[in-house]
């Protein structure tokens, strides 16, 4: 069988750090491996619909800014099919057939759908007074549209964040009941989560639980290096750690979180100026020695942020480079999207022939049934 990788991200806005080491460096780095058959990436823009009906030139605008901040990152169109949702119509006939195959109780028991629900503010009822008083219909069924986007492509591989795989375990039941009715056309995927346990779920700047583009509590990828600065320096930390002297709680804070994820030891070298200071210093060689005497007491939290702040603009200097030289010539990066929206519509026409043809619906293909020849 083949290894296929399918993942994606909805354009309602740039791409900020929580997809980057959720699951966006984790693609550049399988794309890299060549352990891969095909990788698809796709640009959900009918699913950013679902809930910005009303505001389609959002979604509009957002989908360039997506396919600029994949490319930035290192996605590379000669190793990877970068594509938009909605210039693949299969997928919508793929979500009509798998809808009857889920209940409205498994879609309401499923705990994403719910999270996501209440992030929107999307309320159980409706009096017809408010156009968001209840859920979309589209929003709603988004799990099962999104087991479309995978199986379309047969993906056995879906590298994603952690809140993500109530929807990978919905996507795999819907393979199994329809194999399991009609006949084995569809392949059930496995979820790829990060290996480092800070990737799973950084938080946001405001230490809420998830880094969300309606909260505004992100740092982009294309962020300025002083809009970085900026934002890791108010940054959330521990609460209790009101004087320097104080002993600081490391688990929870999201300045460390943030340390987990993208520090490396070698920064220490490059950038352990930002630990002295005129009425203190330190020498730290590694993470865990900086834990330490933040537990301890003693290192105040504006030298943990400078560091952070440093090792952050570290990370996305390159990626800020890529993206300035790809902004000069916006219609070579519509072609990458136009080219792989093309591949990504002929390999899922194949898989919608094969769910016609299982559930035996494929009319014209049959002589027995119709006596054409």
């Amino acid at each position: 069988m083949a290894k296929i990788i399918l993942t994606g991200d909805r354009p309602t806005g740039r791409l900020h750090l929580g997809h980057y080491v959720g699951s966006l460096r984790r693609r550049v780095e399988l794309q890299n491996t060549g352990g891969f058959d095909e990788i698809f990436i796709m640009i959900a823009d009918a699913q950013a619909l679902t809930d910005n009906a009303d505001n389609p030139e959002k979604v509009r605008q957002n989908i360039i800014q997506v396919a600029l901040d994949y490319l930035s990152a290192g996605l590379d169109p000669k190793k990877v099919h970068i594509f938009i949702q909605s210039m693949v119509p299969q997928l919508t006939e793929l979500t009509f057939y798998y809808m009857n195959l889920v209940t409205v109780q498994r879609l309401q028991r499923n705990p994403t759908v719910k999270q996501e629900i209440k992030l929107r503010g999307f309320s159980e009822t409706d009096d017809g007074s408010d156009n968001k008083a209840g859920t979309p219909v589209g929003f709603f069924c988004y799990p099962i549209s999104q087991a479309a986007d995978i199986t379309a492509f047969k993906a056995t591989t879906v590298p994603v964040g952690e809140d993500q795989e109530p929807m990978i375990e919905q996507c795999r039941e819907i393979v199994r009941k329809f194999n399991s009715v009609y006949g084995p056309a569809l392949v059930e995927p496995e979820i790829l989560l990060p290996d480092n346990a800070a990737c799973l779920r950084l938080p946001g700047t405001d230490g809420k639980a998830k880094m969300s583009k309606s909260l505004g509590n992100c740092i982009y990828l294309s962020d300025p290096e002083e809009e970085v600065t900026r934002k890791v320096k108010g940054m959330f930390t521990d609460p209790g750690h009101l004087q320097v002297s104080d002993p600081g709680k490391v688990e929870g804070n999201p300045v460390f979180t943030y340390l987990d994820a993208f520090c490396r030891d070698e920064h220490f070298a490059r950038f352990g100026s930002c630990f002295q200071g005129k009425k203190v210093s330190f020498e730290f060689r590694n993470l865990e020695e900086v834990k330490a005497q933040y537990r301890a007491g003693g290192l105040g939290d504006m030298m943990v942020k400078n560091f952070l702040a440093a090792v952050l603009n570290d990370t996305l200097e390159p990626i800020r480079q890529r993206r300035a030289e790809l902004e000069k010539d916006l219609p070579a990066v519509w072609e990458v999207l136009r080219e792989g929206s093309e591949v990504a519509a002929r390999t899922a026409q194949k898989t919608l022939e094969d769910v016609r043809k299982a559930m035996r619906i494929d009319y014209f293909n049959d002589s027995e049934l119709t006596g054409l020849q």
